[in-house]
């Protein structure tokens, strides 16, 4: 090889730095934004903007009188201030106000740039520390949404005849909605073709408490072992809603921390339904002739009064038939424009799927939501249970 063709073969290809380069921007930006476009990540941005503003605004008396718009524009900033510093430890409010009170000096100041990357060390402190308290929150908070997990079913129970499905999308990492379809007095040995031969009922629960995240997970963690421990028992179901509420009634601050229910007991061989709506969404039968009932008797939410008397509802479910059965997220999602879902879209939805299993109406359902709520913020817990009774196959003629 030739003294030209051996220093030619050391230099590395033209624009292999600059390809490098580019390379390693573009993996950057890629981590930086997760993979999501420009306009993506402006209507995320819009978004989480306008729910910031909306939690510290909640905070700010905007009746209060003024006598000029400046002081009314100097009391909302001055107000916002407030709001925002009270939210840190009182050190870390310290430390804020040493921050501004430098980034002030810079501003009079003739060499202003000592001040400024003393104040942006500060504020960058600041910032890793409160960084540092969201990711320990936060790995808690998968810790209970993982145990949480433990609480609902991951897949239905097998009945003959029925289909079920559900799903939940909780707003937060944890959710206060709850769902649960199980055997009534069922134990862990037991399977399901033995709890159909024994005459046992298909318990059917979805239910809301109200408020959102850890609060309302909570609360919801109760009353699933409530209602399972009240499950065993030999009792009717009107004795059952009825312990429930008193419990809930003792653990509901005052009434402040209700739960709507929908509780149902199915009778795997006659697929007779009996019911209890406590002040929950009314669920939507979908008849296999076409027609649409809504099954709405109950009282109020569990958790509202301690002597309420629960009126039980009754309905025959017929082959083809389908049942929904959803929480307020679903038909108060919001889309961009603030326009809800709102259930005469959900009508509309599941009036033409007379053929469609319980697992396709659930995906066909989350799908529509999907697609309506767009990039707008899910504000609400969503749960959905959908039960169909599958059509027997017509008997083939010897």
């Amino acid at each position: 090889m030739s003294e030209a063709q051996s220093q030619s073969s050391n230099v590395p290809p033209r624009g292999g730095f600059f390809e490098r380069t580019s390379t390693n921007i573009r993996n950057f930006w890629a981590r930086v934004t997760a993979g999501l476009e420009a306009e993506a990540l402006w209507k995320q941005f819009v978004s989480e903007a306008r729910e910031g503003y909306g939690h510290y605004s909640r905070e700010i008396d905007w009746e209060a009188p003024h006598d000029s718009r400046f002081r009314r524009t100097l009391f909302i900033v001055r107000s916002f201030f407030w709001v925002l510093l009270l939210k840190l430890s009182p050190p870390r409010r310290i430390v804020l106000l040493v921050a501004l009170a430098l980034l002030v000096t810079a501003a009079l100041a003739q060499n202003p740039a000592g001040f400024l990357w003393l104040a942006a060390i500060i504020i960058f402190v600041l910032l890793a520390l409160e960084l540092a308290d969201r990711v320990t929150m936060k790995r808690d908070l998968q810790i209970a949404r993982e145990i949480q997990g433990w609480l609902v079913p991951i897949a239905a129970p097998e009945v003959p005849g029925v289909e079920i499905a559900f799903v939940t999308r909780p707003a937060n990492t944890v959710s206060g909605d709850y769902y649960d379809a199980f055997w009534r007095g069922a134990t862990l040995s037991d399977v399901p073709v033995a709890t159909t031969q024994n005459g046992r009922q298909l318990f059917i629960a979805v239910a809301d408490v109200a408020g959102k995240s850890v609060p309302a997970a909570l609360l919801m963690a109760t009353l699933q072992a409530s209602l399972h421990a009240l499950a065993v028992l030999p009792s009717s179901l009107e004795e059952l809603v009825t312990q429930l509420n008193q419990y809930a009634c003792a653990h509901s601050a005052e009434g402040r921390r209700f739960t709507t229910a929908f509780l149902a007991e199915l009778d795997p061989a006659t697929h007779a339904l009996r019911y209890v709506n406590a002040g929950h969404n009314a669920p939507i039968l979908r008849r296999a002739a076409g027609g649409v009932d809504r099954l709405d008797k109950g009282g109020v939410p569990l958790g509202v009064d301690f002597g309420t008397k629960y009126e039980i509802g009754e309905v025959t479910l017929l082959a083809g038939d389908s049942l929904i059965v959803f929480t307020d997220g679903v038909v108060e999602a919001l889309n961009e424009k603030g326009d809800e879902f709102g259930e005469l879209r959900l009508l509309n939805l599941v009036r033409p799927l007379q053929a469609a299993s319980a697992t396709l109406l659930r995906d066909l359902l989350m799908a529509e939501l999907t697609a309506f709520t767009g990039t707008a913020r899910q504000h609400d817990d969503i749960t959905c249970l959908t039960l169909r009774v599958v059509p027997q196959a017509p008997a083939s003629a010897s």
